[in-house]
C-alpha cells in the first residue's frame, strides 16, 4: 500500500493515541485521525469519486483540510489544492484544466467558486471535523490499493506562462521526498511541527510537512499566520520545527514582545530559497537559541525542499542555499544543455526520483521543461567545488511576494486590457518586508494618462490581491535587446538604483 492514509493507519494500530494534529485546543490522536480519514473517505465514495477523480481543495489550513487530503488518497483520487487568494476567474480556469470532479471549499471562501458545478461548501464544524460533512454512523471506506506512479497530487503553479500550469505529484515524488526530509532534518516521533504556511503550498505541505507524520511526529496547525500565534503556539507545545517563508520570519524577528516567550523547543526552521543575509542569520540565533536557520532550495516541480544548507557551515557559505539531498541531483548547464563545471554560472537543473513526471495534459510544456532526464528550473545560479548551490537570479519573470509566486506575464497580460497602454513590463523589485513587491513599467498611447489607483482597481477584478501592482512607474518606452525581448534586468537595475537615492 502506498496511499497517504497507510502510514496513518500504521502508526494508529501501534500508537493510537499519539498526537498527530494539534489545532488550537484539540488534540486529535493518530487511532481517532485514521477514524476521521476512512470516514470522510466513504462520503468521498458515496459521491461517487474514486480513483483517477480530481478533487479540488478550496481551504484554508484546518484539520479537514488534511483529512480530506488523506480521505481523497485512500479512495485511488487525485487532490488539488488551490490557492485561496485567488480571484474566481482564477478558480475556474484551474478547476476547468483539471477536470476536477469535485470542490470542497470553506463556507467563506465560496464566492470564488460561485457558478461552478459541484461545489460542496465546508462549514466551521466540518473544518474542525471533516465527519461533520456527512451523516453520523457512514459507512467507512475500504483503502485503494495505490501504485507508486500513480498521480496523488496537482499543483498548479504560475510558472512563467499566462496561465497555470498543473504540475503532477506521483506517491513515488512524495515518499521519496519525505525519506530525503527524513534524514537531512532527522526527523522522528518526538518531532512537532508548527504549519503556519498555507497547506495548498509546498513549503507547508511538503517541507517537511507530512513527512513528520510519515514518521509518527505531530503538526501543530495554525488556520492564518501571525507572529502572535507562531509565538505562542511554539512555546506552548514545545514545537522542535517549522518552515517559514522569509516574510514570516521577518515579522517574528521583528515583533516587539518576541523576547517575551519560551522558544528553547525550537531545533531548526525550513526557509531560503534566496541569499539569506547574515544579519538575518545571526538575529535567527539569538531569537531561537537552541535552534538553526536551514537555508533551502526547491520548487513546487520538486515537492520542494531539494538543497538544504548543513549544520555549521551557515557563515562559511554565507549567500549558499546548502548541498543536494540523498536522492537529488543538482547540475548548472548552459543553454545547449552542456554540464558547467563549478563556479560557472548557468540554468540550475535537478534529477532524482522526487521530481515531477511533468505538467497535467501538456505534453509540450513537460518536454521543454527537461534536458533529456534533467529538469530545468528556469533559475540562474553555480555549484561550489565542494557542491555548495548559490542562486544568481530566480526564474526570469517571476516574482516572489511573500513566498507567493506571481507570474510577471500573467500580470502584464491583464495590465495589457487597459486602453491606455501601448508597452508594459512587470518587476519584482526588493522589498524589505516582502521580499519583492512586483512594479508595473508601462509606456502610454499618445495623450492618454493612467494613475496607479486605476491600474490597481482594474488589476484586482482579474487577480488575486498579492498580484496586484504596488507601484506603477510610466517611460517614454522599454528598454529591449535587438531581438526585441525587454531587458527586465536593467528595469529592476534603474528601480533599484532610483530607490537607493
Amino acid at each position: 500500500m502506498v496511499a497517504l492514509s497507510s502510514f496513518v493507519r500504521f502508526h494508529a494500530q501501534r500508537t493510537p493515541d499519539q498526537v498527530a494534529l494539534i489545532y488550537d485546543e484539540e488534540r486529535i490522536g493518530y487511532g481517532e485521525l485514521m477514524c476521521r480519514i476512512e470516514t470522510a473517505a466513504g462520503w468521498l465514495a458515496a459521491h461517487r469519486i474514486g480513483r483517477g477523480d480530481v478533487v479540488a481543495l478550496l481551504m484554508k489550513n484546518s484539520p479537514a483540510f488534511l483529512e480530506l487530503t488523506f480521505a481523497t488518497s485512500h479512495v485511488g483520487a487525485v487532490s488539488l489544492p488551490i490557492n485561496y487568494r485567488l480571484t474566481a476567474d482564477e478558480v475556474g480556469y484551474i478547476v476547468e484544466n483539471s477536470g476536477a470532479r469535485l470542490i470542497l471549499c470553506d463556507e467563506e471562501l465560496a464566492p470564488a467558486v460561485a457558478g461552478l458545478p459541484r461545489a460542496v461548501p465546508v462549514d466551521a464544524a466540518a473544518q474542525r471535523d471533516s465527519r461533520r460533512l456527512g451523516s453520523t454512523g457512514q459507512v467507512r471506506a475500504p483503502m485503494h490499493a495505490a501504485r507508486p506512479g500513480d498521480l496523488f497530487r496537482l499543483m498548479y503553479t504560475s510558472g512563467t506562462t499566462d496561465r497555470p500550469k498543473g504540475v503532477m505529484h506521483t506517491y513515488a515524488n512524495f515518499y521519496w521526498k519525505s525519506a530525503d526530509h527524513v534524514m537531512a532534518l532527522g526527523l522522528g516521533a518526538a518531532d512537532k511541527l508548527l504549519v503556519a504556511g498555507p497547506l495548498y503550498h509546498v513549503g507547508a505541505f511538503d517541507l517537511p510537512g507530512l513527512a513528520v507524520l510519515w514518521v509518527g511526529g505531530t503538526l501543530s496547525i495554525l488556520r492564518d499566520f501571525t507572529a502572535d500565534r507562531t509565538l505562542a503556539a511554539i512555546a506552548a507545545d514545545r514545537l522542535t520545527g517549522a518552515w517559514l517563508a522569509p516574510v514570516m520570519l521577518g515579522s517574528i524577528l521583528a515583533h516587539p514582545d518576541r523576547s517575551g516567550y519560551d522558544l528553547e523547543s525550537l531545533r531548526w526552521v525550513v526557509g531560503g530559497g534566496e541569499r539569506t543575509p547574515e544579519a538575518r542569520i545571526r538575529a535567527f540565533s539569538h531569537l531561537f537559541t537552541r535552534g538553526r536557520y536551514v537555508d533551502a532550495y526547491g520548487l513546487t516541480e520538486s515537492c520542494s525542499g531539494d538543497t538544504m544548507m548543513e549544520a555549521g557551515r551557515e557563515i562559511e557559505k554565507i549567500g549558499s542555499v546548502g548541498r543536494a539531498l540523498a536522492h537529488v541531483e543538482v547540475s548548472v548547464r548552459a543553454a545547449n544543455g552542456a554540464t558547467l563545471a563549478p563556479g560557472q554560472t548557468g540554468e540550475i537543473c535537478l534529477r532524482g526520483p522526487k521530481i515531477t513526471p511533468g505538467y497535467w495534459r501538456d505534453a509540450q510544456k513537460t518536454k521543454a521543461a527537461f534536458f533529456g532526464d534533467w529538469f530545468r528550473t528556469g533559475d540562474i545560479g553555480h555549484l561550489d567545488g565542494e557542491g555548495f548551490l548559490y542562486l544568481t537570479d530566480r526564474k526570469k519573470d517571476m516574482i516572489i511576494s511573500g513566498g507567493e509566486n506571481i507570474a510577471s506575464s500573467e500580470v502584464e497580460r491583464v495590465i495589457y486590457e487597459l486602453p491606455q497602454i501601448q508597452d508594459a513590463a512587470v518587476i519584482g523589485v526588493a522589498d524589505a518586508r516582502w521580499g519583492e513587491r512586483p512594479v508595473a513599467v508601462v509606456v502610454l498611447k499618445p495623450d492618454q494618462t493612467l494613475s496607479l489607483e486605476t491600474l490597481q482597481e482594474h488589476c484586482r477584478r482579474k487577480l488575486a490581491g498579492f498580484k496586484v501592482p504596488k507601484d506603477l512607474i510610466v517611460l517614454a518606452e522599454l528598454p529591449r535587446n535587438p531581438s526585441g525581448k525587454i531587458l527586465k534586468r536593467l528595469l529592476r537595475e534603474a528601480i533599484a538604483g532610483r530607490d537607493e537615492n
